[in-house]
C-alpha cells in the first residue's frame, strides 16, 4: 500500500536526521570533554533503540497480517516474562505459569488468527479468570492464595490480553478500509509512543508541576498536556492513515494518548511497589518490553472497541 510506504519512509527520514543530530552533538562533545553527559548517550541509546523497533515492526508489516500477529504474540511473551519475574511465586504455581505461557498466548492470538472476535475478547476476562484461580486451589497451597492469583491474572490482562488489542485491529471489517488494518495500527503506535517522546520534551522545557511525584517524579502537568495536545495535532496530520476526518483522528489520537499516560502511571506504580527502575533490560537505552509496551496497554483495547463500535455496522 502506498500509505505505508510513504509512513515508513517519513519514519526512517525522521530516524536518519535524528541519528545525524545526535552524532554532530557527540562529535562536539567529544573535542570539549572527555566524558559524554549522560543525557548524550541515553539520547543515542534512545535512538539506537528505536532503529532496531522500527525494523522489526517493518518486517513484521512485511508479511501482513500473520507477521503482526506473531510479532506481537512474541511481544505479550516477552512482557509476561518481565511482568511474572517481579511477582512472588510457590511451587504450586508452576503449572499456572506454564500455561499462562504455552496455553493462553498461543489460544489467543491463534483465535486473532482466525478473527473469533466473539471468543477472543472473552477468553481471558471470563474463561481464563474462572480457571486459573479453580486449578491454583486445586493445588491445595493456600499460602497468600488471593495474592498470587491476582498477579497471575493481572498479569495476563496487561501482558496478553490488552496487547492483544493490537493486532486486533487487523480484523475490524471497517467499510471503504478493508485490507488497510495495518495503516491504523501505525496510527496507534505513531500517536501514542510519540506522545511519549512529546511529553519527555514538554516536560523537560516547562515541567514545574508533578503528576504522581511518589510514583513518576519526571511526569508533569505540563509535560502531560503539552505532549497531549501536540500528539492529537500529530494524529490529525495522519488522517489520510485512517477511515476517520481530520477532527476525529486528532479526538482519537488525544484519547488514546490519555490512557497511554494512565498505562504508564500503573506501570510505575507497580515498579514502584516492586523496587525495580525498569521492568527489564531486553531493549539498551529503553528497559524492558512493558517499559516500551505500558501506555499502548491502557489505549489499544479502549481505541479498538471505540473503532469497532462506531466504524464497523
Amino acid at each position: 500500500m502506498a500509505e505505508t510506504v510513504w509512513l515508513f519512509i517519513g519514519l526512517l527520514g525522521v530516524l536518519t536526521l535524528a541519528s545525524a543530530i545526535a552524532t554532530m552533538l557527540t562529535w562536539k562533545s567529544r573535542r570539549t570533554a572527555d566524558v559524554l553527559p549522560s543525557t548524550l548517550i541515553n539520547l543515542n541509546s534512545r535512538i539506537k533503540a528505536w532503529w532496531i523497533m522500527i525494523g522489526g515492526i517493518s518486517v513484521a508489516f512485511l508479511f501482513g497480517k500473520q507477521g503482526v500477529i506473531l510479532l506481537f504474540a512474541f511481544v505479550s511473551f516477552a512482557a509476561l516474562r518481565e511482568y511474572v519475574t517481579l511477582t512472588h511465586t510457590r511451587r504450586g504455581d508452576h503449572h499456572i505459569l506454564i500455561g499462562m505461557f504455552l496455553v493462553i498466548i498461543p489460544i489467543q492470538y491463534y483465535l486473532l488468527w482466525i478473527e473469533w472476535y466473539g471468543l477472543y475478547s472473552i477468553f481471558v476476562p471470563v474463561y481464563c479468570f474462572l480457571a486459573m484461580p479453580a486449578l491454583t486451589a486445586i493445588s491445595g497451597d493456600t499460602e497468600r492464595f488471593l495474592e498470587r492469583v491476582s498477579e497471575q491474572q493481572w498479569g495476563i490482562m496487561l501482558s496478553v490480553y490488552c496487547i492483544s488489542h493490537v493486532p486486533a485491529l487487523l480484523t475490524l471489517p471497517i467499510p471503504g478500509f478493508e485490507g488497510k488494518g495495518l495503516l491504523l495500527i501505525a496510527f496507534l503506535i505513531a500517536t501514542v509512543q510519540g506522545s511519549d517522546v512529546l511529553q519527555y520534551v514538554f516536560g523537560k522545557l516547562f515541567g514545574k508541576h508533578k503528576v504522581a511525584p511518589k510514583i513518576s517524579p519526571s511526569k508533569t502537568w505540563e509535560g502531560l498536556i503539552g505532549g497531549i495536545i501536540s500528539a492529537s495535532l500529530l494524529g490529525a496530520s495522519l488522517a489520510w492513515l485512517t477511515p476517520f476526518t481530520v477532527i476525529q483522528a486528532g479526538l482519537m489520537a488525544g484519547l488514546a494518548c490519555i490512557m497511554g499516560f494512565f498505562g504508564g502511571l500503573v506501570a510505575s506504580a507497580i515498579k514502584r511497589d516492586r523496587g525495580v527502575k525498569d521492568w527489564g533490560h531486553m531493549i539498551e537505552g529503553h528497559g524492558g518490553m512493558l517499559d516500551r509496551a505500558d501506555s499502548l496497554i491502557f489505549a489499544a483495547p479502549v481505541f479498538f472497541h471505540i473503532v469497532r463500535y462506531f466504524w464497523v455496522p
